[in-house]
């Protein structure tokens, strides 16, 4: 679950001179996104993908996992599921 509080801190941080009532709709927006979206990062080895040294070459993905980034992958809800 996404911490609303620390969420307006970020914006309030990012964007000073935003009215609190355009930070609070924001953080409101922001929260409710796992509403629509699904983190499936953890379902990676399902996904039927292999990297190979060619691809990392080619792929911009593939390069930046190899040199050590992270990414999260999320999908849109369907709404019979939300």
């Amino acid at each position: 679950m996404i911490d609303r509080e620390k969420v307006l801190a970020v914006l309030h941080k990012r964007f000073p001179a935003a009215h609190a009532d355009q930070l609070a709709a924001a953080a409101n927006a922001i929260v409710g996104l796992e509403d629509e979206w699904e983190d499936v990062s953890g379902r990676e080895p399902e996904m039927g993908y292999h990297f190979s040294v060619q691809c990392g070459e080619i792929c911009y993905l593939a390069e930046q996992v190899q040199a050590g980034h992270l990414f999260r992958l999320f999908r849109r809800r369907n709404h019979d599921q939300a």
